[in-house]
């Protein structure tokens, strides 16, 4: 059992943090764990994350696991790997970057959105599949019939989901959820914390129980 699977076993969350500067995400990422979200992202199409990830990596708050996410070449995975992430998300499904992951010894998430995409991604070596973007594919019933003909495939729908829709995504048969914007909102544009731990205070309650 990796880090990975270890955090999505006690809170099945990854939080996604995404802005214009990376200079807030350590204590948004700490305000987050304090709550109890044990996996979040810090994605690549910000601004100094990879000096973030490894400033951070250094003193992670205990229970947390760091991640890296909108990772999509091998050199950008290398990179982040060798920065502090312990796991690594991709938004589409590219062999490559699972090949790298593969190779580097860390969990990989890639991002697919049908059937042939999720499958694909499983049988090169994924750890988990993000189903992206969840609620433009169909929200929780997508994810349920996904589920039927794919029941071996940890899924991790991603995209557009709210605090109050994701217990329904788990109760879809979902392994974990990753939310960005709903969860996260302005925190790591200098927004209210306390608004922040409100919202990841609510989720966690609201996830417990709701696997079937």
């Amino acid at each position: 059992m990796t880090l990975l699977t270890t955090a999505l076993a006690e809170t099945p969350v990854v939080a996604i943090l995404r802005s214009t500067s990376a200079a807030r995400f350590p204590e948004v990422a700490e305000t987050l764990c304090a709550e109890g979200i044990r996996a979040v992202e810090f994605t690549l199409t910000t601004p100094g994350v990879l000096d973030a990830l490894r400033e951070f990596s250094q003193d992670l708050p205990e229970g947390l696991t760091l991640g890296a996410g909108t990772v999509v070449t091998p050199r950008q995975a290398e990179q982040a790997v060798a920065a502090g992430a312990r796991y690594l998300i991709t938004p589409a499904f590219a062999a490559d970057v699972v090949a790298e992951a593969l190779r580097l010894g860390v969990p990989v998430l890639p991002g697919a959105v049908t059937p042939t995409e999720i499958l694909s991604a499983w049988q090169e070596g994924a750890t988990m599949v993000k189903v992206f973007p969840a609620s433009f594919a169909g929200g929780p019933a997508y994810v349920r019939a996904l589920r039927a003909p794919l029941p071996d495939v940890p899924l991790v729908p991603t995209g557009g989901i709210s605090v109050e829709e994701a217990p329904a995504y788990l109760a879809s048969g979902a392994q974990a959820v990753g939310m960005g914007s709903p969860l996260v909102g302005d925190a790591c544009e200098g927004g209210d914390l306390d608004a922040l731990r409100e919202r990841a205070a609510r989720l966690v309650a609201s996830l417990a129980g709701a696997r079937p």
